[in-house]
This record gives C-alpha cells, sequence and structure tokens, in this order.
C-alpha cells in the first residue's frame, strides 16, 4: 500500500503568494484597457483580478511543478474575460442617441416606403450627418464587442486553458451555426457589405466604390446589417433581449418577422453545430 503525501501551504505562505503577485493583476489590468472602450472602469477591472488572486492562492499546489505567476495569470485572465462580459459595450448617451436614430429610422422608413439616407435622417432629428455616423459607428463597435466579449483576437487567445464544457462547447457551435445562417438570410446588398468588410476585411472606401454609393452609406448599411444579425441570433437564441418593434404590424416589423424566419430555415441544428470558427468567420463576429 502507496502513501501519497502533499505539500500544504501555510496560510502565511499563501498571504506572501498573495502580496508579491498583486503587481501581476495591475499589469493584466493595464493591458486589457488598453484593448476595450475607455468608458471601462478600472477600478471594477482591478477588484475582480484581486478576487481571482486570492482564489488562485488557495487553490495552488507547489508540487504540480507550475509557477505561481503562470497559475495565477491564467484565472486572472479568465476573471478579467467574465468581467467584461457582462459589461454593457455601449456608454449611456450612445445607447441614448442610438435609440433616437433608430426611432427616427424606423419612423422615416414606414412614412418613406424605403430605408432613409443618412442625410434625410440627420435633419430629421436636427443633427449633423457627421453625429449620426459616429453614433453608428459607435454602436458598431458595441455589438462586435458585445457578441466577441473582447476587442481583439478571441478568449482562447487571453485564456491558454480552456474551461469550456461539453455542454458550453454545443451551445457555442450552435451560436456560430446560427451566425451563419442569419449572415446567409440577410438581404444581398447587406450580406455583401458584412462579408466583404468583416470577412474579406475590405476597407469601407472600396466596398463603396464598388457598390457606387458613398462611405457613409456603407456604415449605415453596415449599422443596419449588425442590429439586424444581433436581433436574428437573439429571436432563436435570447428572445428575452430581443426590443418589440414600434409598430408590430407595419412593414418594417413584417420584414424583421421574416428574415428571423429565414434564419431558421438555412439550416438544421446538425448542420449548425457542423460549423466551427474556422469555416470562414473573424472572431470579432463569431466569439
Amino acid at each position: 500500500m502507496s502513501i501519497t503525501t502533499t505539500t500544504t501551504m501555510s496560510d502565511r505562505e499563501r498571504e506572501d503568494l498573495i502580496r508579491a503577485n498583486m503587481p501581476l493583476v495591475g499589469h493584466l489590468v493595464r493591458d486589457m484597457l488598453g484593448r476595450v472602450p475607455a468608458h471601462v472602469n478600472r477600478d471594477d477591472l482591478t477588484s475582480a483580478g484581486l478576487a481571482a488572486l486570492v482564489t488562485a492562492a488557495r487553490g495552488f499546489d507547489p508540487e504540480r511543478g507550475i509557477p505561481f505567476h503562470r497559475f495565477a495569470a491564467t484565472r486572472i485572465r479568465g476573471a478579467l474575460l467574465d468581467e467584461l462580459r457582462g459589461l454593457d459595450w455601449a456608454s449611456r448617451s450612445v445607447r441614448h442617441r442610438a435609440r433616437q436614430a433608430d426611432t427616427a429610422r424606423q419612423h422615416l422608413t414606414a412614412t418613406l416606403g424605403r430605408t432613409p439616407t443618412p442625410q434625410e435622417l440627420a435633419e430629421y432629428l436636427g443633427v449633423p450627418v457627421a453625429e449620426i455616423n459616429s453614433t453608428e459607428d459607435d454602436v458598431q463597435r458595441a455589438v462586435v464587442l458585445s457578441l466577441q466579449g473582447f476587442t481583439t483576437g478571441s478568449a482562447d487567445d487571453m485564456v491558454t486553458e480552456s474551461t469550456m464544457g461539453p455542454e458550453e462547447l454545443l451551445v457555442h457551435r450552435e451560436r456560430i451555426g446560427y451566425l451563419h445562417n442569419a449572415i446567409e438570410a440577410l438581404p444581398e446588398r447587406l450580406r455583401v457589405v458584412i462579408t466583404r468588410y468583416f470577412l474579406n476585411e475590405e476597407p469601407m472606401s472600396v466596398i463603396a466604390a464598388e457598390l457606387g454609393v458613398t462611405e457613409s452609406r456603407i456604415s449605415q448599411l453596415r449599422a443596419e446589417a449588425l442590429t439586424l444579425l444581433k436581433d436574428g441570433l437573439n429571436t432563436h437564441l435570447d428572445p428575452e433581449q430581443v426590443t418589440a418593434p414600434g409598430r408590430p404590424d407595419g412593414c418594417v416589423a413584417r420584414r424583421r418577422a421574416t428574415y428571423f424566419a429565414q434564419i431558421a430555415n438555412k439550416g438544421t441544428l446538425s448542420s449548425r453545430l457542423a460549423f466551427t470558427t474556422q469555416q470562414g468567420l473573424p472572431a470579432h463576429l463569431a466569439a
């Protein structure tokens, strides 16, 4: 009969580990802040990082041969990502302006029978066209960050150990499959803009020139497509996140309902689970 002995650390030793590695939290928080919007609160990230450091010290086993700073860094990064995923990536002022623009766009669409131009929308709201474009850019970035949970790269780039269980992996793969289907179901021009801007990474000026429109129009189409994609995904995966249309029986609401139905018809559970992040989607849409 063999007896396995383990080395247990004293509370004092764990406290020393925590104190010695507190600068590590500051370093990882600073690195993270360089990749996220300016309104993300440093103190919130630091608190999450320090809590993860304490948890790492409690669970550290020196006999495994892994240096504590590496062991702790992985868990701190994971905690920071979890904290970021819970944030609203757009500031309140951006959300307020975006809601005003959406309401105005829906009203003008119902009145004109088509999507209003940026100039028409700006005149209706009494603001410069540049402000409309700026708001749409801010919302677009917020949508991408919200889908991704980070700004550049993916969570896998930051966390060296995979923490996704079998059930989470299936949900993740299904979401990627739905995103493929949602892109396929977009109206042709919106699909072209999304595919060329995000998947082919073509400059907006090139897309605008080839489609014979202005860069401002491409920006509007991009924002419109991302809103449709987000609502399309939420309709099938998280219905509580979908905002009810102002006019449920209006032409805009009917077109959206048709689009949402087309997403479901584009695939099955089996076909969606067959998709992976390597099948044509960049991290900032797939994650």
